[in-house]
């Protein structure tokens, strides 16, 4: 992705932006048990975190496989990200496509609950990677 650092910084932003709008509606669909929804949420919620990650590094964002792919391949097998966080972002993609593409899988609170709050650190560490990554005069 050719972009001048300034134009960078603000995609970044709204792409964590995103994550938080995203973050809170998956909030909404766990508060009212629409639990195939509140995957889908969780799902983007860490895809547009993982964005503002890989855009922060001058790496494509392409596809959502793609993007699973180049998290595991610069962060995971670097260990700037665990191998658990690797697996968390896989496991949220099948569970996203499973509901939304799948008509005989019911997506159910126990199917969720248990990524909440991993997924909720691993996108603090991704918005605390983003922030030491960002230049003096952009982190303003």
């Amino acid at each position: 992705m050719s972009l001048k650092e300034i134009d960078r910084r603000v995609i970044i932003t709204l792409e964590l932006d995103k994550t938080a709008k995203t973050w809170e509606q998956m909030e909404l669909q766990v508060k009212n048990g629409i639990w195939e929804m509140a995957a889908n949420r969780l799902y983007y919620a860490l895809f547009h975190a993982v964005s503002a990650l890989l855009i922060t590094d001058h790496h494509e964002v392409g596809t959502h496989r793609g993007a699973v792919n180049q998290f595991s391949l610069y962060y995971v097998k670097t260990a700037i990200f665990t191998k658990d966080d690797g697996r968390l972002y896989s496991n949220l993609q099948k569970l996203r496509e499973d509901g939304d593409y799948n008509c005989y899988i019911d997506v159910e609170q126990k199917d969720v609950e248990g990524y909440i709050e991993p997924t909720r650190q691993l996108i603090e560490r991704i918005r605390q990677y983003v922030a030491d990554k960002a230049p003096q005069e952009c982190a303003r």
